[in-house]
């Protein structure tokens, strides 16, 4: 494995990680970005040479790019619906030069899971049950969404094939198929490593 000693500063910690953002992105990190410990035990359960890992709404692109920083055979993929956080994830992707990293602007629904190896989810629907906690007000939240969301994600992991990773993060156990086992728990309370069976 190959690190950038000139990045690496970047790595040590959230705030200087989160450092990379406006500070509107900032302040927001705690509670709605991946925290960097939490990316790099994902990245290393769910990372192969050549795979492809799908971030289910990657927000301004914490994880992919510290999954990606630290595991450079893996491609790591971010979906977001959000325009500006799109942006500011390919900014900061640039900013660090992580080929292996790519960000797409579209919603959830319209990507086909067999596209990729395995995923990373870490609740981003949430928001649509519990709106005054989300990112902003530019989407559409509403409970209806949640479902919606909720079921295409769960039908397309459970048409994935077997031996297929996943890893999630403040997720609730009704939002995983029962073809997928839980593999480990032990790092944080909120983080769960599955795979297809």
């Amino acid at each position: 494995m190959h690190i950038d000693s000139l990045n690496l500063v970047y790595f040590d910690k959230d705030t200087s990680f989160d450092y990379l953002y406006p500070k509107r992105i900032q302040n927001l990190s705690e509670r709605h970005w991946t925290p960097l410990e939490i990316a790099k035990k994902s990245s290393e359960y769910l990372s192969a040479p050549n795979s492809k890992v799908l971030d289910i709404g990657s927000g301004v692109g914490k994880f992919c790019i510290t999954a990606g920083f630290f595991e450079p055979e893996t491609l790591f993929y971010g979906v977001e619906q959000r325009k500006d956080l799109f942006n500011l994830a390919e900014s900061v992707k640039n900013t660090l030069d992580l080929p292996n990293v790519k960000f797409i602007h579209n919603n959830i629904t319209n990507l086909d899971f067999e596209l990729f190896d395995s995923f990373y989810f870490f609740n981003s629907f949430y928001e649509n049950i519990m709106p005054d906690l989300g990112i902003d007000h530019k989407v559409a939240a509403n409970s209806e969404l949640y479902s919606h969301y909720t079921n295409y994600v769960y039908q397309q992991l459970d048409q994935m094939p077997s031996g297929t990773r996943l890893v999630t993060y403040h997720g609730s156990i009704k939002q995983i198929p029962s073809s997928y086992k839980l593999i480990d728990n032990t790092h944080h309370f909120a983080l769960k490593m599955w795979m297809r069976e």
